[in-house]
């Protein structure tokens, strides 16, 4: 038979599924985000355990890897102390006049909408280690950031 009549599989078609990367570094969380992935795992544990499509499991299952992954190599913070800014700390500081607050905090516990920012993003780099009254320079300016208050989380 010609090669023209053969029916060719659905699944030839169909883009790969990857495997969900890891950030890269050290996999630094508070308490608090230890607890969410292991919250997230359970929740994925029970999903595997409710009727779904084949596509929905396979999807459910490569989270899990990923949250697991991401419970192995947890390394859990000791509580900042608020002298510095650190990891695990809220940062109220002023930057062209405005007053803003963020928390430094684990790249799966970021949300920046939240201002939960992970310690890997530029503006905790960059305020890591200032004290209050310090100024800190930002994005390519002396000066730009005056630390206002630190407490931990």
């Amino acid at each position: 038979m010609s090669v023209a009549f053969r029916r060719e599989s659905d699944e030839e078609h169909l883009e790969p599924r990857f495997e969900v990367p890891l950030p890269p570094g050290p996999n630094l969380v508070t308490p608090a985000g230890l607890a969410q992935i292991a919250e997230r795992i359970a929740r994925l544990e029970a999903a595997l355990l409710q009727p779904a499509d084949e596509s929905a499991l396979t999807a459910i299952k490569r989270d899990l890897r990923y949250w697991q992954a991401r419970l192995a190599s947890a390394e859990v913070q000791p509580a900042a102390t608020g002298d510095a800014v650190a990891f695990g700390c809220r940062v109220q500081f002023r930057r062209g006049g405005q007053l803003r607050e963020i928390a430094i905090v684990g790249s799966d516990e970021a949300d920046p909408a939240l201002g939960r920012l992970a310690f890997t993003a530029p503006l905790a780099r960059a305020l890591t280690g200032a004290a209050v009254g310090d100024l800190v320079a930002f994005a390519g300016q002396d000066e730009a950031i005056e630390i206002v208050g630190i407490e931990p989380l």
